[in-house]
């Protein structure tokens, strides 16, 4: 038996019978069930390799959060060395450390 036809005849059951809390949690796990299902079917993750799929997409997201965080680091550190080296710069040249090497 699938999941729709397991739904309805709990939704069957549950209206011959009355509804008591076991029967409407049931109905619930059932339409959460085949609510997912349905999901992903949608979006084709519906088959066996789709944890495999799924694990891959999060290393590719990873990798590419790494070499974005890499990437911006890399940028502020050049520009840290730029700013530091016109630093020492201006000081040579403040305190005429250029006379000195003539």
């Amino acid at each position: 038996m699938d999941n729709e036809d397991m739904l309805a005849s709990l939704i069957a059951q549950a209206a011959e019978e009355g509804a008591d809390l076991g029967s409407l949690r049931a109905i619930v796990e059932e339409s959460g069930d085949l609510g997912a299902a349905r999901a992903l079917a949608r979006i084709g993750l519906d088959d066996a390799r789709a944890g495999q799929d799924m694990r891959e997409l999060r290393e590719l997201l990873q990798a590419w959060r790494d070499a974005r965080s890499g990437l911006w680091g890399a940028t502020f550190d050049k520009f840290v060395r730029a700013v530091m080296a016109i630093l020492l710069a201006a000081l040579a040249v403040k305190l005429g450390v250029g006379d000195l090497v003539q």
